[in-house]
């Protein structure tokens, strides 16, 4: 087990290096002069040098890249070229919003998931119907979802607010950052239920297309699992369906839903971008939207870079937690 969270660790680090390698690459090969956006187009030959050179962006590609590597790897992910300040502070401040959303699109995914698998494989009452809907909405892209939410929860029914993240002026500033929490942390109950309201569009609009990818595999697997040995032994000794379902079945054939969740993971992160700017909210999604106009390639790789990171992260535990489950995989 050790070996292999030591061999996927390493080649969790190899994928960032190299993704690393392709930004800069992508970077170097665009039409978008960086510089002379931030300068504006009125200024100088010699202006534009100056702050080049200040900037470092005069260096050989790999003497760049070897600057933002060694500086990354310290915390130091240079200065945004479009807010002017650190990178790593702007995302300090963006990143709450897209965890507290992404934790809530998780949630709902894996509730949706679950019905799903369990239910059309347990021939629940609802659950095909369910899941033939689910499969409709989730075909759609994730800005005409965004779009048809705010239309019909907002504009007809007036149950969700359309935009922002909350609607309080004076949100408490608690330690975890995320309001559903801190509104509890710092007694004010008011600011959870308000920050649940405006979470649940975006969240949804999130979790459907992995809730559906993973729940038809969890499908797939149950189903094969409940045609096993063991299985018809359990039924033998005269368990219902449902003990067995979720006793017996679940457990054996966890492994392969796990990895299509944290394959889906990277769908969660790119629809992100897309329903963060649709619904305003203030996280990394929106962030990196904002800097991709101005070419701002400090923000865009330290986005994407820690993005990145938190994707090959939950995938290398999701091989571990199914070695886990099965050991047979750590061989």
């Amino acid at each position: 087990m050790l070996a292999l969270a030591g061999r996927r660790l390493a080649g969790a680090v190899a994928i960032c290096l190299g993704l690393t390698v392709v930004l800069f690459v992508l970077q170097h090969l665009s039409a978008t002069d960086p510089v002379r956006v931030l300068v504006g187009p009125s200024a100088s030959t010699a202006q534009v040098d100056a702050v080049r050179h200040q900037l470092g962006y005069d260096l050989p590609l790999y003497a760049q890249w070897w600057h933002y590597v060694t500086g990354a790897a310290t915390g130091d992910l240079q200065t945004s070229l479009r807010t002017h300040r650190p990178v790593a502070t702007d995302i300090a401040q963006f990143l709450p919003a897209s965890i507290e959303l992404a934790l809530f699109s998780c949630l709902i995914a894996a509730v949706l998931a679950l019905v799903l698998g369990i239910g059309t494989a347990g021939r629940w009452r609802g659950a095909a119907p369910l899941n033939t809907v689910l499969l409709a909405i989730a075909s759609a892209p994730a800005f005409l979802l965004t779009l048809l939410g705010i239309m019909v929860f907002y504009r007809n029914l007036g149950w969700l607010p359309p935009t922002g993240r909350t609607s309080i002026a004076d949100p408490p500033g608690g330690p975890t950052g995320l309001l559903t929490v801190d509104g509890l942390l710092t007694g004010r109950p008011d600011v959870t239920l308000d920050a649940l309201r405006h979470l649940v569009m975006p969240a949804v609009c999130v979790a459907l297309l992995p809730a559906i990818a993973v729940g038809r595999t969890l499908r797939s697997s149950l189903t094969t699992a409940l045609e096993s040995d063991h299985i018809r032994t359990a039924k033998a000794k005269g368990l219902s369906r449902r003990a067995i379902l979720l006793h017996h079945g679940l457990r054996n054939s966890a492994t392969t839903p796990l990895s299509m969740a944290g394959l889906q993971l990277g769908s969660v992160f790119a629809s992100l971008v897309v329903v963060e700017t649709v619904f305003a909210w203030p996280g990394l999604g929106l962030y990196i939207s904002q800097s991709i106009p101005t070419s701002d390639f400090p923000a865009i790789a330290g986005t994407t870079l820690l993005l990145a990171v938190a994707y090959v992260a939950v995938n290398t535990a999701v091989d571990i937690t199914q070695a886990v489950l099965d050991p047979r995989l750590a061989r």
